[in-house]
């Protein structure tokens, strides 16, 4: 029985069901399609903390449901309206679910099921791997309310496709179809919509057979390159590799190489 508890309003969640050591969260906000509201902020990030800390989720899956049309259309601006500077200012208070993704010790992989704009185009970069659907737009369109990204955007969609990219969307708030997406970096496979769930569990299953220690070093040490200088990023790569070899993965590993088998990792 997994640590994962379905019991949340606007969340769906499932473990093991499309492949093993694999958990799926699913926003289920249709009438609002799946804008990112304080409920499901709070129950995201609840969820992504639960799924990290699962003994039996070695991979998490994050998408939309399958009735709302979109991944995440945005973030749920009826709720800006309002607000003044202070209260803006406590809203923004980190960690929001933004880095709760990113700082997942686990792989995160975004299941773009339909539109990821404003928010949800930042939920969808804080991942560590995006797949999206043919004909999902994705954007940053906040320009157009007179505000800027605030979850992350201006800084990991500039580490993903570049300033001059980053610039053009985020100043423009024009927004790009899936293969455009793709061809600048900012997701990185895109499929059609009948073809997508057989690639995200393809994948996520293979990166689940791995040694869960392993799979976060390695997770940490690529984030790293980006958010490090080089001397630094090569330290901190071999310090973790050395790391390894104090586990009992290493040995499996080795040993069901040389024995030609397929290891069994435990995480120890």
């Amino acid at each position: 029985m997994s640590e994962l508890v379905d019991d949340y309003d606007l969340l769906s969640v499932e473990v093991g069901n499309r492949a093993d050591r694999v958990a799926t969260v699913a926003i289920e906000r249709p009438d609002a399609r799946n804008a990112l509201n304080g409920q499901v902020r709070t129950e995201l990030k609840d969820a992504v903390a639960a799924a990290d800390a699962a003994d039996d989720v070695r991979v998490l899956v994050l998408t939309g449901g399958d009735g709302s049309g979109a991944f995440v259309a945005g973030a749920d601006v009826t709720e800006f309206r309002d607000r003044g500077v202070v209260e803006q200012r406590e809203a923004s208070q980190r960690p929001r679910v933004y880095e709760t993704v990113d700082d997942a010790s686990i792989p995160v992989l975004a299941r773009i099921n339909g539109h990821a704009l404003g928010g949800g185009c930042e939920l969808a970069q804080a991942c560590d791997v995006r797949i999206a659907a043919a004909g999902s737009k994705l954007g940053q369109p906040e320009i157009n309310l007179g505000i800027i990204p605030g979850g992350g955007g201006t800084q990991r969609l500039t580490r993903l496709v570049g300033e001059g990219q980053a610039m053009r969307l985020i100043l423009s708030g024009e927004l790009i179809d899936a293969e455009e997406a793709r061809e600048i970096g900012l997701v990185d496979e895109v499929l059609e919509a009948d073809e997508l769930d057989e690639r995200v569990y393809e994948l996520a299953e293979k990166m689940a057979t791995k040694s869960p220690i392993a799979l976060e070093f390695a997770k940490n040490a690529v984030k790293a390159s980006s958010r490090t200088g080089l001397e630094e990023g090569l330290d901190y790569e071999a310090e973790l590799f050395v790391q390894l070899f104090a586990t009992d993965d290493k040995d499996e590993g080795i040993d069901a190489f040389l024995e030609g088998r397929e290891p069994s990792f435990t995480g120890e």
